[in-house]
């Protein structure tokens, strides 16, 4: 053996030896001891390997996991992890179509539990995702499905996404929803149309998925339609206004004048709701958005089938249907109607509501006063059955007679009284008393006392009676005439001041006027209301039936009498002197002048002693004049 044999010898025996050395360190005795011949590294390994074909599943994200099983409380459902999570059937219940081997996103809440399973949450998955899914579905104008929770004010509660969102009762349906619990609980397709951003608020709807629907169908619709067309439509709405009418995905609208002939007081007197019927088409717009249709267009005009034989004067019965301050309408065939004015219900002049004579529903009986077939009017009056009163008004009420009325209405100038229904007459105001001076009628009667009166005079023309209360007793001023004379002095008491003057109660009933400058007290004080005094009759005039009193002219006579006979004797004592004067110059000469001084001195003293006189007297003109003004 070569040397180099020897050396590569010596060499694997030594790799031999470590070998045999590191085999023995690396051998899994605590394995081998408990039977487990699998060494830990392969163990290892093949860990390692099967946890590759797992998906990495971190907690608080959301996946996507598959169906995999489902019973009537849970769904089951595979993320790819070692194991699957169950996740209540009531997280679903937005969608009944779920079934095995859909794809569903769920929220990982914790990888194991204290049980060592899966928690897996759907809900949670939807609430992370919905808000941008919710968005988008805007911006895309998506058709998105959605579960009718419960109802509300408005509008129905819909779950979408997990957000709750409102779904107003105008965007369920194109026609009106009458019962809104039968969408509960019901899955349907929605379109978002509105989110609020700042509230989180969605609104969505229903109506525009049908309304897409129904617009090309619309459009063929629309396309055919004329003035005239008769068509089948189905009542869809009813309003006080009228009925809404579906032709087929175009709405129209039979005004309530369009319904019948007749009076109608509500549509739903003459349809139903769902109710299929004819109608004809009466206008629309350049645009046929809006469609006028007509009912009754489609049978004849009740005026048409009207008895000819019908004339003016003809009496007709009929029943009343609509009732105005003005008047009352009268049916008296379907669809015909005649219309009794106020004026025509009485042959009064003192126009009453027409309510007072009749009421809606009464059966009345009336006489034809016009007749327009081709305008289609009538005009009727009930007053016509009776006679006019005012045919032979003078041989009822002539002039002179006593009659009893009932007064109606006042005026200024007046009283209006009622002998009879028709027969209406005045009482103007100075006809109501002799003595008391009326300032207005409510003083002496009231509306709807009865009064009697007195013909005073007959406008038949104008169907007018002038009455008297007064002319029932003489006149008194025939003997107060004789009373009240001229200077005569009363007792009278003031019973009203006012800025002219003021009115003196007399006796007899009799009331007299005295102007403030004659109301003067002989103190220089202003007489009071209530006062009693003694009044001179300064003037009567009969015809206006007027008495001017003076209280101060009493007194300012009695002074003057005093003046006049003082001065009456001072004249008479100035005559004697002078008479005295004169005789004695005739026996005188010229030259002897000594008496007719002693006369010029005599009369200087009486004009001085006048003087201040006639100074008191002016000083007390002035100061009357002054109190007048």
């Amino acid at each position: 053996m070569t040397e180099e044999q020897k050396d590569l010898q010596a060499v694997a025996a030594k790799a031999a030896q470590t070998t045999s050395a590191e085999a023995d360190e690396n051998f899994d005795w605590e394995a081998y001891a408990n039977d487990d011949v699998t060494p830990a590294s392969e163990k290892d390994a093949l860990a390692q390997k099967y946890a590759d074909t797992l998906s990495k599943v971190v907690e608080k994200e959301v996946v996507e996991g598959t169906v995999i099983s489902m019973n009537k409380r849970e769904v089951v459902v595979n993320i790819g992890y070692k194991s699957d999570g169950i996740i209540s059937l009531n997280e679903f219940r937005y969608n009944p179509e779920l079934k095995v081997g859909d794809k569903v996103e769920v929220y990982v809440e914790t990888q194991e539990d204290k049980k060592g399973q899966l928690t897996l949450s759907h809900k949670q998955a939807r609430a992370l995702r919905s808000w941008d899914r919710v968005n988008e579905a805007l911006e895309k104008d998506e058709i998105i499905k959605g579960f009718v929770k419960c109802r509300t004010k408005g509008g129905m509660i819909v779950d979408v996404f997990g957000i709750e969102a409102f779904l107003p009762g105008s965007q369920i349906d194109v026609k009106p929803i009458r019962d809104y619990d039968i969408y509960v609980g019901k899955t349907m397709e929605f379109k978002v149309v509105k989110i609020n951003q700042e509230f989180k608020n969605v609104v969505v709807s229903h109506k525009a998925l049908i309304e897409a629907e129904l617009e090309q169908q619309k459009k063929d619709i629309i396309s055919k339609l004329e003035k005239g067309q008769v068509l089948e439509g189905t009542v869809k709405n009813i309003t006080s206004y009228g009925v809404f009418i579906d032709l087929g995905g175009v709405d129209g609208l039979i005004h309530i004048t369009d319904l019948s002939w007749g009076r109608v007081n509500h549509p739903n007197e003459i349809v139903q709701l769902d109710q299929k019927l004819n109608v004809v088409i009466l206008d629309f717009d350049d645009e046929k958005k809006r469609i006028a249709l007509g009912l009754k267009q489609l049978t004849p005009h009740p005026w048409d089938a009207l008895n000819a034989d019908l004339k003016v004067g003809d009496k007709v019965t009929g029943k009343v249907v609509v009732m105005a301050d003005y008047g009352a309408f009268v049916e008296i065939a379907p669809g015909v109607e005649g219309l009794i004015h106020v004026s025509e219900m009485s042959w009064s002049q003192h126009l009453r509501s027409a309510q007072d004579f009749m009421k809606v529903g009464d059966e009345v009986e009336a006489v034809i006063l016009t007749l327009d077939r081709d305008e289609r009017k009538m005009s009727l009056g009930i007053k016509q059955l009776k006679s006019d009163p005012w045919q032979n008004i003078e041989e009822k009420y002539g002039v002179g007679s006593k009659h009893k009325a009932t007064v109606r209405n006042f005026t200024n100038f007046g009283v209006f009284v009622e002998i009879e229904e028709g027969v209406d007459g005045l009482i103007h105001i100075s006809d109501l008393s002799w003595t008391k001076k009326v300032k207005h009628p409510a003083e002496f009667t009231q509306i709807g006392a009865e009064i009697e009166v007195v013909v005073l005079e007959i406008d038949k023309e104008n169907r007018r009676l002038s009455l008297g209360h007064k002319q029932l007793e003489e006149n008194p001023w025939d003997v107060f005439e004789t009373i009240f004379t001229v200077d005569s002095v009363h007792e009278g008491t003031i019973t009203e001041i006012f800025d002219k003057g003021a009115v003196i109660a007399l006796p007899y009933g009799v009331e007299g006027f005295a102007t403030p400058r004659h109301l003067v007290k002989e103190d220089g004080s202003q007489a009071k209301v209530d006062e009693k005094l003694s009044f001179k009759v300064i003037e009567f005039n009969k015809a206006a039936k007027r008495i001017i009193l003076s209280h101060s002219r009493i007194f300012e006579d009695e002074q003057k009498s005093d003046e006049k006979a003082k001065k009456s004797a001072e004249e008479k004592s100035t005559k004697k002197a002078v008479k005295q004067v004169k005789e004695k110059l005739e026996k005188t000469t010229l030259g002897d002048i000594t008496e007719l001084a002693a006369l010029k001195e005599q009369m200087t003293a009486t004009k001085a002693e006048k003087a201040p006189k006639a100074k008191k007297e002016e000083a007390k003109a002035e100061e009357s004049e002054a109190k007048e003004d």
